[in-house]
């Protein structure tokens, strides 16, 4: 094949593509399109779609808990995001050490990444519970009285936020891992030799050696975060009093709680065209701040 060219070629790629190509046709590409379509539609489910034209979006518009499940979404992000990807640096900076038991706690912090989410969330509801929790009967020991957590307004997004914090930490970690090992030890010697402190070689050197892995689990995890739901659901139902709705979870609810498939559809495309917003807006910060080594 190496010497093949032209049309011949050409077929044997395809041949090769072909079965990848016809599942993300048939599985997402179509699905794509017709939700597309859907979104301009009235449909139940039961019934044939009645074409409306732009009315679910004009709708969505006006609609409060839409704007507040939008918001509560960049709650999430806004103390999701920092705490993940701090979190995983500080971890993979101790970890890319050479300390004792250095891969046994590499392999247990990616552990809760290959959990199910239904485990994870049903776990974290039981240690968030305000009776018997282990999370209060540890903050008793210095002296706090813990709130109700998931039955509490406030608390029910943070419980949320550090749950989701804790099961995608081994993920981040372990690409911050790979960014720390790909870095030359000539730039460390360099500045021993000069007599950089630890902290300046961390600000001057690994810092911005790992711009590109900042920026690449950056964009993966606000993309991920978007997507919020299956712990709200098994945590808070999107409750206390709507306090944890996120825009999946409305997706979801008009779609197969109340058989609204026209305006659910026309939820996603929203939370397409912010996404796509948001990752073009990230592609142009990194032309501008990402470090290429040089």
């Amino acid at each position: 094949m190496v010497g093949d060219k032209g049309v011949k070629k050409l077929l044997i790629v395809s041949a090769f593509l072909l079965p990848n190509l016809l599942g993300f046709l048939f599985f997402i590409g179509v699905p794509i399109v017709a939700s597309l379509g859907i979104s301009f539609t009235e449909w139940d489910l039961l019934s044939s779609p009645e074409w409306v034209g732009f009315d679910n979006y004009v709708a969505l518009m006006s609609d409060r808990d839409f704007w507040a499940a939008l918001g509560h979404t960049f709650y999430f992000i806004g103390g999701y995001l920092p705490l993940v990807i701090v979190g995983a640096l500080a971890i993979a900076l101790i970890l890319n050490q050479k300390i004792k038991g250095r891969t046994f706690f590499r392999a247990a912090y990616f552990v809760p990444v290959i959990t199910s989410w239904v485990a994870v969330s049903l776990i974290w509801k039981w240690l968030f519970n305000p009776n018997y929790g282990l999370v209060n009967y540890a903050l008793s020991w210095i002296g706090i009285t813990g709130p109700a957590w998931l039955q509490d307004p406030s608390w029910a997004m943070p419980a949320v936020i550090l749950t989701s914090a804790w099961k995608d930490l081994g993920f981040v970690m372990v690409i911050y891992l790979a960014g720390l090992q790909g870095i030359s030890s000539s730039y460390y010697e360099a500045a021993n030799i000069d007599g950089a402190t630890s902290w300046q070689k961390f600000r001057h050197i690994t810092l911005p050696l790992l711009s590109s892995t900042t920026f690449f689990v950056t964009v993966i995890s606000l993309i991920n975060s978007f997507q919020v739901f299956d712990q709200i659901m098994i945590m808070t139902d999107g409750g206390p009093a709507g306090s944890t709705s996120v825009i999946v979870e409305r997706i979801y609810n008009h779609a197969f709680r109340y058989f609204e498939m026209g305006y659910a559809s026309a939820i996603s495309w929203i939370l397409f065209v912010i996404i796509f917003i948001v990752t073009i807006i990230q592609i142009w910060f990194q032309k501008r701040m990402v470090s290429n080594g040089n």
